[in-house]
């Protein structure tokens, strides 16, 4: 076909005369008109084109939307052709479309995400027009097909027209959003009766060339003619190249390399695919499945014929982006054909299934599996690739995956810094951006709201969380992303909430009143047991337990490791589902999750009972969720209508956390059960108010300890009377203030009370009773009494060092502690040693690096240097100061370490060093106890500032 025909052409009719006036009409008679004929071809629009690109938008986006711009126009370019040929040759005529298209295109590539709409608006438009650019030399004109096309001409550059105006009139960006709706309802308006228009066009076109064909051979060629078109076609649609992406990558897209290499290594877009290959990126709303997914398509654009994005998250956006696929493939061309949802998915299947060209297909949040198998495509020689917060689909339908995570905080805080436009590298912004990100969870939705929020109030970093933390529902509620983002952290996951019910929500409701990372399955089995209600039987049931979290394993709301059956859940999540509630349901959950921790704990309150280690574990398990639970009943301010049960769980955390020696833990848990116990009579707040004594005691307040004591007593005496176990624990506690205080005679008297009560008792804690007595005959300089007194345990009979050990028990490591000392009073240093040296071991591996391990570093040091080994005495002595310097409880256990330095030091004639160790001990001493800031420094003076026995 020559588009220069020499042949004279027929003069324009009126119908043509009054398109153009049409146009005019729309363009509103502006000065816009003149400028517009300086276009007359497709070329010559390209080439102009490139004085645009200078004036993009620095996103990558909006150049690789601009150079789509060719392949867009193309039935743009063939319509035109038709309207020269038959219509006079005049490039007036087709100027108008294109010197139109360059207007709109300069007008509306100020801003990115304005430009990509009209390209799509301009592909859309051009796909409606009428197909039959091969027949155009020979194309017999009559009245009816040149009224026809004047009606699409006109249609066409109306619109373009329409277009023109609109920009001219919005010219701001905010004045153009409020109105874009419009405008693109007019165009879909448009797009109808293009659509509708265009078949009459190619009805009248077969009409016109059926009439004039003159006999059965000229017939027989138009039917050849059609059938080398038709091949053509098909070898031009297996050349051509089909990028379907709706979605806009992130110009912020940050790491996440990670996940782009397993896909990478998984889909292998290098190579021909003989057999579908499918990889499914899984993770909670928010973490940023769709930007890697889109981040794929981009890099790998060059290695696929065709690109294919399906909105999957409803039937709904899946069958309109079939239609849309299906409408680019060129598998269907009439109005009817393109309302058929169902024939359009399938005759992109077959596409998909027959085609040679590799091709990559993107099932976008694809939630619903079940929905998602009726449009997987059966095979073919190309690639999926599926974002889901439904973990199943690695296994079915696709065929490997990976689970998407937030970032890390390191991650995280970089992320945010980039969002906010702060220097990624300076320490001081990483310190401010560290907790923001540690609150935000490193959910890249998050930190991205959050940062458009930070950005646009010119808010400094460290002024964020204090806000965040009085307002987090409004400002999660705020539509402030930096890019153009569907869901805020308000509505992210709205949709997965909605799809739990029964046990699933019941068990979504609780789960924010655990801390979030560490959530084993045990806790809710065993738990489950002391709860009333019945509502939460499911816990306590494997099946049904299991059944509750599948549905919230589905939507993404939680995680759960397989290996351990431990739950996870973000922490952004849990604030949304406590938003949801009201009060009377938060201290429902709330109640419901204090008796399910308790399990974790033993009572300690009830009996007299001793170092609960064989608890230990549980302990552990339950520990973070009960800090995690005193920390959202402040944060919501949650009112406590049972205050006993709330009390006591704080109780049985408090006494785990003394026996474990995190004492200013156990402290501040403890003063919170003691505020919260309404009754003042009952056992359990007598054991807190022990409690509080052993505390001061351990950390050398024996003077603080001793009021405490005697409070619990009194309580107790009320309670059970004189004679009763308990009494006899409250008497050993206040015997070992008075052995602290060095009152011996009082502590003597009080011992021998409680071993009174104990034997009548006949109670299994008559060793502890034995065991304090010795220690004190000790102190009182009676070593072998206090051997005799040792040997009465009943645990301790026969006793050999692995007595002590096999136990496991941190009391009886005490109680080698003091036959070591005993032996010392004897002068048995070498026994001494060999049991102090095995006392330490079982501590260092029992206690880790807490007090009672400082303590029995000090002994074997000291038995050390008596025997002549200072080098290793002094080894044993650093490791002192090291672990006494980073424990609060600890400055005690310093000082004496340096005062054994100093000696020691001294004696290797080290005066320079004997001198500063000598200093940082009177400086700690004076320090911890200013009534003994000018006592001698000899080791007498020092060990007071430690306990004499650390049990």
């Amino acid at each position: 076909m020559s588009r220069n025909n020499s042949e004279e052409k027929p003069p324009r009719s009126p119908l043509w005369h009054r398109a153009i006036d049409r146009y005019r009409e729309e363009l509103d008679e502006n000065d816009d008109y003149q400028s517009i004929t300086e276009i007359g071809s497709l070329e010559e629009l390209l080439d102009s084109t490139k004085s645009i690109e200078p004036l993009l938008p620095s996103e990558r986006n909006a150049l690789s939307s601009m150079q789509r711009i060719g392949p867009t126009l193309k039935f743009v370019d063939d319509f035109s052709a038709v309207i020269a040929v038959c219509f006079g040759a005049d490039p007036k005529l087709t100027a108008f479309v294109w010197g139109s298209i360059r207007l709109v295109l300069s007008l509306a590539s100020s801003a990115g995400d304005t430009l990509k709409d009209v390209l799509e608006m301009l592909e859309d438009l051009s796909l409606t027009l009428p197909r039959f650019r091969a027949y155009e030399t020979n194309l017999p004109m009559d009245r009816a097909l040149e009224a026809a096309l004047v009606d699409v001409y006109t249609e066409v550059i109306c619109f373009y027209a329409r277009c023109i105006r609109f920009f001219r009139t919005h010219p701001h960006v905010l004045l153009r959003r409020n109105a874009w709706q419009d405008f693109r309802n007019d165009f879909s308006r448009t797009v109808r009766r293009i659509r509708r228009l265009s078949a009459t066009v190619e009805r009248e076109a077969e009409s016109a060339r059926m009439m004039h064909l003159n006999d059965r051979g000229k017939y027989d060629d138009v039917l050849s003619l059609m059938e080398t078109l038709k091949e053509a076609k098909i070898r031009q649609v297996e050349a051509a190249q089909y990028y379907y992406i709706p979605s806009e990558a992130s110009p912020r897209f940050w790491g996440r390399e990670d996940a782009l290499e397993a896909i990478q290594d998984a889909l292998k877009p290098d190579e021909k695919p003989f057999l579908l290959k499918t990889f499914a990126l899984y993770g909670m709303g928010g973490v940023g499945k769709t930007q890697i997914a889109l981040q794929y398509a981009l890099r790998n654009r060059d290695c696929y014929q065709a690109i294919l994005w399906v909105t999957a998250d409803n039937a709904i956006n899946m069958g309109q982006s079939f239609r849309e696929i299906a409408k680019l493939l060129g598998l269907i061309e009439t109005e009817e054909e393109l309302q058929d949802t169902v024939g359009a998915t399938r005759k992109v299947k077959n596409w998909l299934t027959d085609t040679n060209c590799p091709w990559l297909v993107i099932f976008d949040n694809a939630d619903d599996l079940e929905v998602l198998r009726h449009v997987w495509p059966a095979n073919g020689q190309g690639s999926i690739l599926l974002t889901t917060r439904n973990a199943s689909a690695t296994h079915s339908p696709a065929c490997a995956g990976m689970q998407v995570q937030p970032f890390d905080d390191a991650d995280g805080s970089q992320v945010l810094l980039k969002l906010v436009g702060l220097d990624v590298s300076l320490p001081e912004n990483q310190k401010l951006a560290a907790p923001i990100a540690r609150v935000l969870g490193g959910l890249p939705l998050a930190l991205n709201q959050i940062g458009g929020f930070i950005v646009q109030r010119k808010l400094p970093l460290q002024d964020f969380l204090p806000l965040y933390e009085r307002n987090s529902a409004k400002i999660d509620a705020r539509k402030m992303g930096i890019g153009d983002r569907e869901h805020t952290l308000s509505t992210v996951w709205n949709m997965s909430m909605s799809k739990a019910s029964g046990d699933s929500r019941m068990l979504l409701n609780i789960l924010p009143y655990f801390q979030p990372d560490e959530i084993d399955e045990a806790i809710f089995h065993q738990g489950a047991r002391l709860l009333n209600d019945v509502e939460f039987n499911f816990l306590g049931d494997k099946m049904d337990l299991g059944d509750a979290e599948e549905v919230l394993l589905k939507t993404g709301l939680i995680d759960k490791n397989p290996t351990n059956a431990v739950l996870r859940i973000h922490r952004l999540i849990q604030a949304a589902t406590v938003r949801t509630q009201n009060d009377t349901d938060r201290e429902r959950y709330f109640n419901a999750v204090v008796c399910i921790l308790s399990w974790g704990f033993p009572d300690t309150w009830s009996e007299d009972v001793g170092h609960q280690f064989q608890a230990w574990a549980n302990c552990e398990k339950c520990l973070p969720h009960v800090r995690h639970l005193v920390a959202t009943r402040e944060k919501y301010k949650i009112d406590i209508s049972d205050s006993q049960s709330y009390g006591e769980l704080l109780l049985r955390c408090s006494w785990y956390m003394y026996e474990r020696e995190c004492y200013d833990i156990a402290n501040s848990m403890i003063q919170a059960a003691l505020d919260t116990f309404k009754d003042r009579t009952t056992l359990a707040f007598a054991s807190a108010i022990d409690l509080s004594g052993l505390i001061n005691l351990d950390i050398s307040h024996p003077n603080k300890a001793l009021a405490p004591f005697r409070e619990a007593l009194e309580v107790r005496k009320q309670r059970l009377g004189s004679t009763d176990p308990l009494i006899a624990s409250s008497l050993n506690n206040i015997a070992l203030a008075y052995t602290e205080l060095v009152d011996l005679d009082k502590a003597y008297a009080t011992h021998s009370e409680a071993i009174t009560i104990r034997l009548n008792a006949q109670s299994d804690r008559i060793g502890n009773s034995y065991s304090n007595m010795s220690s004190l005959l000790l102190r009182m300089k009676k070593p072998d009494d206090a051997e005799e007194i040792l040997k009465r345990c009943p645990s301790l009979q026969d006793f050999t060092d692995e007595t002590f050990l096999k136990t496991r028990n941190p009391r009886f490591s005490g109680d080698m502690v003091l036959l070591s000392r005993i032996r010392v009073q004897q002068g048995r240093l070498d026994e001494a040693f060999r049991l102090a040296s095995k006392a330490l071991a079982f501590r260092q591996r029992m206690c880790g690096n807490r007090l009672k391990t400082c303590d029995s570093l000090y002994d074997v040091a000291g038995l050390m240097h008596r025997q002549g080994s200072s080098a290793s005495a002094i080894g044993l002595l650093g490791q002192l100061v090291d672990i006494s310097s980073s424990i609060p409880e600890g400055q005690g256990q310093l000082a004496r370490a340096y005062f054994k330095l100093a000696v020691i030091h001294k004696e290797r004639d080290r005066s320079e060093q004997s001198r500063t160790y000598r200093q940082k001990a009177e400086a700690i001493r004076a320090d911890i106890r200013p009534d003994l800031c000018n006592a001698p420094f000899d080791e007498t003076e020092f060990m007071k500032l430690c306990l004499w026995m650390l049990w």
